[in-house]
């Protein structure tokens, strides 16, 4: 079986491309081929699917074979894939995901993909929708007690769920005992993804995640735009910031009205035979 391994500043994908919709078992493929030692490794699966909605549907398997809604750099990973391997004729396409219709757009320069500019659509900060229990309707700057530190969480979904905790600096945050425990607290029913949010200025973060179903990533692209709505909310930034990342950085745009715009890099790593 052949595959193509992609990332998106480290955030790093195994792209499947099964345009016959031919039956796999993508969770117990995930798990062996997401395997750092003992497979290609990677932080989850991407199948190229097609849709009857749109241009192409993307599912996205983590490498624990959980199934996740939503990928910010997966779907700009998608987006130069599609593009490139002439899946898709235009540069702005639609694909179909279980978080709705995604709409990238593909930034070239002498037709070489420089980066991608995705529309990733309105987050959604009510806790129903997270879903995240509690009595008041939004989840902003929320008290809970970890051991015997007492963080501050701020709650959306932004196509999937994220809590952000606003830390001093990411990285003496406690991002895998700290991260592990908000995402299976008994506040979230299924779960909620968990970002570190260190804010330099108005118009500049730092993010370190950690992901329900993969653990500490190196970047995350829903993320990275839940943590730009958080700051907003919370009245730490302006609504246009760049995201500092380990291996690069993210544009993060809140529109007027309500939208949210990404643009960044996505690289191809290499292709190969899977057995």
């Amino acid at each position: 079986m052949k595959f193509t391994k992609m990332h998106g500043l480290g955030n790093d994908f195994i792209f499947i491309e099964n345009l016959a919709s031919v039956d796999m078992d993508y969770s117990a493929m995930a798990i062996k081929m997401c395997h750092r030692q003992l497979g290609i490794g990677a932080d989850g699966i991407i199948a190229v699917l097609p849709s009857a909605v749109a241009d192409l549907r993307m599912r996205i398997i983590n490498a624990d074979g959980s199934e996740a809604n939503m990928c910010g750099n997966a779907i700009r990973c998608f987006g130069r894939y599609a593009w490139e391997r002439g899946l898709v004729k235009s540069k702005t396409f639609h694909i179909e995901t279980f978080a709705g219709i995604i709409v990238p757009e593909v930034i070239t320069e002498d037709n070489q993909v420089v980066s991608v500019h995705v529309n990733m659509g309105k987050p959604n900060t009510e806790r129903q929708f997270i879903p995240m229990l509690g009595d008041e309707k939004e989840a902003i700057h929320v008290p809970v007690w970890i051991d015997d530190q007492q963080f501050y969480l701020t709650s959306l979904l932004m196509g999937v769920p994220h809590t952000m905790v606003f830390v001093d600096d990411v990285n003496t945050a406690e991002v895998n005992r700290i991260g592990s425990t908000i995402e299976k607290h008994t506040l979230y029913p299924k779960g909620t993804n968990v970002n570190f949010v260190e804010v330099i200025s108005r118009e500049r973060i730092r993010v370190r995640t950690w992901e329900r179903g993969a653990g500490a990533t190196l970047a995350c692209g829903t993320g990275c735009c839940a943590s730009v709505v958080a700051s907003i909310i919370n009245s730490r930034t302006d609504r246009k910031v760049t995201v500092e990342l380990q291996y690069g950085q993210l544009d993060i745009e809140l529109a007027e009205d309500g939208t949210v715009y990404m643009t960044g890099p996505a690289e191809e790593s290499f292709t190969g035979d899977s057995a």
